[in-house]
């Protein structure tokens, strides 16, 4: 591993040097050696976010510092010179394959991750449903519209959430961007979803409740998750709806989207069963948490050459 000097870490992030020592001595920079008053910093080492910047936001304790480093490698990775149209096209191309393969095998669609990425170029695969083809295909649209989204900075309105549920719905055209109008049960769930009547009404408290920027942009992405899949406000497709919801709110305030791994489904469950039995989103939060912290990681890595 190559080191850096106080001075020349300094030069390299904009900070002064006494900004630098304080950062070492308070142990903000990971892996750093200190040689009685001089310190020796990696050359990798990324900016720590200034603490400052949350000074108006309710942070829980136990995920501070972790915030603090994502949002440290956010900044870290949009130091770096744009991505051409091809480099972007072929990061987005192997995420949005894998996000939508794990995204529809939660909600029980067979297609293996190669035969996900053969349906999305057109392929169609013998021995499997339409149905799971279709679910492919919405999904990817339905991407491609939440990221338009994303660019847009708009606020996520109601209509927004049905245009995305259209897409999404590919296979049941006769219940997409429509409000259920039957209650539901959810099976194993501590948690039973709203009277239809009452869906509009919930719908458009949440988005206003969610309007509010007091808590960390992570926090609140999860917490909406957790909310939005108790309205439940559709027939069908309400995971990948507000998965898909979920990534549109990290995109819009500067995180790359998450990919939630079918591997992970007990533990994604688990998280809702943690809310709606015991009334704590921390379990959800943590895991949207690890996942933009491993993704970001990965994006340095690919960035700086290093991976």
């Amino acid at each position: 591993m190559d080191y850096l000097t106080v001075k020349e870490t300094a030069e390299k992030w904009g900070i002064s040097d006494r900004r630098v020592r304080i950062l070492c001595s308070e142990g903000k920079i990971p892996y750093v050696i200190r040689k009685g008053r001089s310190y020796q910093i990696p050359e990798d080492a990324v900016k720590p976010v200034d603490g400052r910047s949350y000074r108006y936001k309710t942070i829980p304790d136990r995920f501070s510092e972790q915030f603090l480093h994502i949002d440290s490698l956010k900044e870290e990775i949009s130091r770096y010179r744009p991505l051409t149209q091809g480099e972007l096209e072929r990061l987005r191309e192997e995420f949005l394959i894998e996000y939508t393969y794990n995204s529809n095998a939660i909600e029980g669609n067979t297609l293996t991750l190669q035969e996900t990425a053969l349906v999305l170029e057109g392929v169609t695969i013998d021995k499997k449903p339409l149905k799971d083809h279709l679910e492919a295909v919405g999904h990817k649209d339905a991407f491609l519209f939440v990221e338009k989204l994303a660019r847009d900075l708009s606020p996520l309105t109601e209509h927004d959430i049905k245009q995305i549920h259209t897409l999404v719905l590919a296979d049941r055209p006769e219940d997409r961007g429509l409000y259920r109008r039957i209650p539901v049960r959810i099976s194993g769930a501590y948690h039973q979803p709203p009277e239809p009547v009452q869906i509009p009404g919930l719908i458009e408290k949440l988005l206003q409740e969610f309007s509010d920027n007091q808590m960390h942009p992570i926090e609140r992405a999860a917490l909406f998750h957790l909310k939005f899949e108790g309205i439940h406000p559709f027939v069908d497709g309400n995971g990948r709806t507000g998965r898909l919801i979920m990534n549109l709110s990290l995109m819009q305030e500067g995180y790359l989207p998450i990919d939630i791994k079918y591997t992970d489904r007990k533990r994604y469950y688990d998280a809702f069963d943690s809310y709606y039995r015991d009334g704590s989103s921390d379990e959800m939060t943590e895991l949207v948490t690890g996942y933009i912290e491993e993704r970001q990681e990965r994006m340095l890595s690919i960035l700086s050459g290093r991976y």
